[in-house]
């Protein structure tokens, strides 16, 4: 029964502050060391994530925005209907999304509800979140693999010049999974140093680029693997605007190739001591 008196427990402001400080101190703590770093918490990251958490991995998601979920919350001209081509509307199916066929092969979904729906089954999965975090720079280990990201808090790119000595922080990962969209920021970040080369997102052509995107979801670089629309940038592929099939369909290739990744590495860890000891 309801108290009419007193709704809640008595707590005291500092309680409420120390909650939030030592529980984000703890989880961030914790995953300063993950198996797999998504950059990116749009519908390919996020579905990347979730597919890496179900099969047990350490999974941590960083994020620019105050919020998860990217163009998925919104659809095409700020109208909150998302489109997904066939057969990408077997995730919609496996979240619980309800979705409406308007012509072969083509469903439509409301925005909000299929990305709180994917949001959720993520955080369900295991998948953890650090918001308002940009990436400013890769981690390199000594066989210059990508091995973590260097972040920042994203506000602190807004400050002036001469107060912006703000140092980074770095989060380890034994993948790290470029999901930022047409930007390819931690590509980029390569890109700069001269490894690798990034061509840029061609004109819309809706019925090339969401196959290309899928066929070509992978490893770009080691220890990075490419997702979503960051795969069309690395490669020149046409855009697709809003429609959001083959972002899940890539997330969930891009999981499959994280996972084999990680297994492969394991394999030869373990290998490692019995070579050594022979």
């Amino acid at each position: 029964m309801i108290d009419s008196n007193s709704f809640f427990h008595d707590v005291r402001e500092r309680d409420v502050t120390r909650a939030i400080i030592g529980e984000f101190a703890e989880q961030f703590s914790d995953y300063a060391e993950s198996d797999v770093v998504i950059a990116g918490a749009g519908p390919s990251g996020l579905i990347c994530g979730r597919r890496l958490a179900q099969a047990g991995r350490k999974v941590l998601i960083v994020e620019q925005n105050n919020y998860l979920g990217g163009g998925f919350w919104i659809g095409g001209y700020l109208m909150n209907k998302v489109t997904v081509r066939e057969p990408a509307t077997e995730v919609l199916d496996e979240l619980g999304v309800p979705h409406k066929k308007v012509s072969e092969g083509l469903h439509v979904a409301d925005g909000p509800h299929a990305c709180s729906k994917l949001i959720a089954a993520a955080c369900d999965a295991g998948v953890k979140f650090a918001n308002m975090t940009a990436v400013e720079d890769v981690v390199l280990d000594a066989e210059d693999r990508v091995g973590g990201l260097v972040v920042n808090w994203m506000p602190v790119g807004a400050l002036p010049r001469n107060v912006t000595c703000a140092d980074p922080v770095a989060v380890e990962a034994r993948v790290v999974v470029d999901a930022t969209g047409h930007d390819a920021v931690v590509a980029s970040k390569l890109a700069d140093r001269g490894l690798l080369e990034i061509a840029g997102c061609g004109a819309m052509s809706v019925g090339r680029s969401e196959d290309a995107v899928v066929r070509q979801t992978g490893t770009v670089y080691p220890g990075l693997v490419a997702i979503g629309m960051s795969v069309s940038a690395m490669h020149g592929l046409p855009r697709m605007g809003p429609t959001f099939g083959s972002m899940l369909m890539s997330g969930l290739r891009g999981a499959e190739q994280v996972l084999d990744e990680l297994t492969a590495r394991e394999r030869a860890e373990a290998a490692e001591p019995a070579r050594t000891h022979s």
